[in-house]
């Protein structure tokens, strides 16, 4: 009797390197993320109240600011979209942030778009761009003052 095995679709292997992007970013894993990125001079970053970060070596410095300056960071991802063409993907998500540091605790909820290609068979990002929702709370927060 033949044995059914479900093959992993184009985009799923895409959902895959979205969830590894976020949790390098949730874990601070800056070899991590540095791994799930094409390192051209080509790739961007846009975080939210930054000016875009165009190239590998800007990406890569923001990325250091952001996990030096961040002591713990949690993010729950919730209604991924995705869509493949050939050898380019992007995922479009809400991401609900909370972070804490040396001086206070945020929380945002952010549209992200991640935007992958496939290199010798491998998902990697390409760019990376974020937009807070003003007026949007995490769910399971108040945004009263107790």
């Amino acid at each position: 009797m033949a044995t059914l095995r479900r093959l992993e679709t184009d985009e799923d292997e895409v959902l895959r390197a979205n969830r590894a992007f976020y949790e390098a970013l949730q874990s601070l894993d800056l070899a991590r993320m540095e791994s799930l990125w094409v390192q051209e001079d080509w790739v961007m970053c846009l975080h939210p109240g930054w000016e875009i970060l165009i190239g590998w070596e800007d990406v890569h410095r923001g990325w250091i600011e952001i996990f030096r300056s961040t002591a713990q960071m949690m993010i729950a991802i919730s209604r991924p979209l995705v869509h493949v063409a050939g050898d380019t993907a992007w995922v479009s998500c809400l991401e609900n942030v909370t972070t804490t540091n040396a001086e206070d605790f945020s929380t945002a909820v952010i549209e992200a778009t991640n935007i992958f290609v496939r290199r010798d068979g491998r998902w990697r990002i390409v760019h990376h761009h974020t937009t807070p929702l003003p007026g949007r709370v995490p769910p399971g927060t108040s945004n009263t003052v107790q």
